[in-house]
C-alpha cells in the first residue's frame, strides 16, 4: 500500500482539520471511505457555504468536487503533483444549511500525463444527486518527500 493511501485509511471517520489542503480544512469534511483512487467524504452544509437563497453555492459545490478529486489523485501515491486543467459540473438539486451531503470522487482513467476523474455529490440518504462533475488533472513537478 502506498503512503498516501495509508494516511487516508488512518483518517477514516475523522474530520479534515489536519489536511494539507487549506480548502479542505475550510470545507472540513469527514472521510468515509479510502481506496486507491476512490474517496468518499461527508460534508455538513454551513451558512458560509451557501448563496443568498440559503442553498449550497455552485462555487462551493465545484470546490468540493475539485478538492475531492485532487485527494483521489493523491491517494494513488504518485511521485508528482497534479493540478486541474478543466472542471465541468452539472447541478441537479439544492442542498440547504444543516444538510449532510456525500461526495464520492474516483479516478476514471489513470494516464501518465493526464488523470481523468469523476465526482458525484448526493444527499445523506443517497437518494437524490445534488451534482456531478468531471475533471482532468495534469502532471507537474515531483513532490518533495
Amino acid at each position: 500500500m502506498n503512503k498516501a493511501l495509508e494516511l487516508f485509511k488512518s483518517l477514516i471517520g475523522k474530520d479534515s482539520t489536519t489536511s494539507m489542503s487549506p480548502l479542505m480544512r475550510w470545507l472540513n469534511p469527514t472521510l468515509l471511505l479510502a481506496e486507491e483512487g476512490v474517496l468518499e467524504f461527508s460534508y455538513e452544509i454551513r451558512e458560509e457555504m451557501t448563496n443568498p437563497m440559503g442553498i449550497l453555492h455552485g462555487g462551493t459545490t465545484a470546490a468540493i468536487i475539485d478538492d475531492a478529486v485532487g485527494a483521489a489523485v493523491f491517494s494513488l501515491g504518485k511521485e508528482h503533483w497534479y493540478t486541474t486543467v478543466n472542471l465541468a459540473v452539472d447541478y441537479f438539486a439544492a442542498g440547504k444549511i444543516g444538510d449532510t451531503i456525500i461526495a464520492r470522487a474516483s479516478i476514471v482513467k489513470n494516464g501518465n500525463q493526464i488523470i481523468n476523474t469523476s465526482c458525484e455529490i448526493w444527499n445523506k440518504e443517497r437518494t437524490r444527486m445534488i451534482a456531478k462533475g468531471h475533471s482532468n488533472l495534469i502532471k507537474l513537478e515531483k513532490r518533495k518527500t
